[in-house]
């Protein structure tokens, strides 16, 4: 697996990385527990050494799953996990980054992952009751204090970035980032550039949109946020297919899977871009790992581009509510 370097941080990690999400939270009921662990380990033998995770996710369970999977191999990964929610045992209450709850929750997910220290901590939503000069401070702390290495931030806004980055070094900021999700080109990409931060795309494959698998008949479980998002009710699903089927055909071009093509398509954006795609499969995990071997030269790029300006994109990302605590 080749590496990437999270902009000027010096933080080297896998240029894909895997997000744990899945396994826990979001998409039903969770994945079998040592059907996870197996999987988190077979990537840390296929190279991958960027692993994403977050107290949310669960609640605190998605943690705790990453935690035991990793503890063998703590030396050799790097570990993401984030703050920022109020919490109770069931389900996400609102935000949260006071200073006082960033280093409970440091605590707590230093407990819950077996290990000592944060390889890279991201507030998970930024918070508009505190300031986020008091966030990046307390995050500086804990970076003095050893517990944390990293400070990262999560669909934060150019103008936030840049008050956080003043008080202590963003190293990464996590945002959803794909074919079907390009917001972040207009402001807070040239901003990372300018800022020497990495980017780390979340969602790569569009919720799995990107990959082909979903056609506008499929229906999701209560359980699955994809229910609720405006982008995969039915009439919307059918207008993106003609996404899908631009991958498709490039990829055809290239011998590549859509999901290879689409992750492909990140990768070529800037050296310092490091997705992370989520899954529960082994075989899609070899799948999106085998896209790092996928070139795409100029001319695909710009048949990308041009393409899916034309097609566009029916459906918000998010639901309002979910939307509204974004900064992009």
């Amino acid at each position: 697996m080749q590496t990437r370097t999270l902009g000027r941080s010096g933080l080297e990690v896998s240029a894909i990385g895997l997000g744990c999400m899945g396994m826990s939270h979001g998409y039903g009921p969770a994945a079998d527990r040592d059907t996870s662990i197996a999987l988190l380990r077979s990537a840390v033998e296929a190279g991958v050494t960027f692993f994403d995770t977050a107290e949310a996710y669960g609640p605190f369970v998605n943690e705790e799953l990453v935690g035991e999977a990793l503890a063998p191999v703590r030396d050799q990964v790097v570990i993401a996990t984030k703050f920022g929610f109020a919490l109770d045992e069931a389900s996400r209450t609102g935000v949260d980054s006071r200073p006082e709850h960033i280093r409970e929750v440091a605590e707590a997910s230093l407990t819950r992952l077996r290990t000592d220290v944060i390889d890279l901590f991201y507030q998970h939503r930024v918070d508009p009751a505190v300031p986020i000069e008091d966030v990046a401070g307390a995050v500086g702390e804990l970076v003095a204090e050893g517990k944390v290495r990293h400070f990262g931030m999560s669909e934060a806004g150019a103008a936030t970035i840049r008050r956080a980055h003043a008080v202590h070094p963003v190293t990464a900021l996590q945002s959803e980032y794909s074919l079907w999700t390009r917001r972040p080109e207009d402001e807070v990409l040239p901003v990372l550039e300018e800022l020497g931060i990495g980017f780390v795309p979340f969602s790569p494959l569009g919720r799995g949109f990107l990959t082909g698998a979903i056609d506008p008949a499929a229906t999701f479980d209560e359980g699955d946020i994809r229910a609720r998002n405006p982008r995969f009710q039915h009439d919307a699903l059918e207008s993106n297919q003609a996404l899908v089927e631009l991958v498709r055909g490039v990829g055809a071009r290239r011998g590549a899977s859509p999901a290879q093509v689409a992750l492909a398509w990140l990768l070529a954006q800037k050296p310092w871009v490091v997705p992370i795609p989520g899954t529960r499969r082994a075989d899609r995990l070899s799948e999106n790992l085998g896209a790092a071997d996928v070139r795409l030269d100029a001319a695909d790029l710009r048949e990308l581009d041009e393409a899916a300006d034309r097609v566009g994109v029916v459906g918000a990302r998010y639901p309002e509510a979910a939307e509204a605590m974004t900064g992009l």
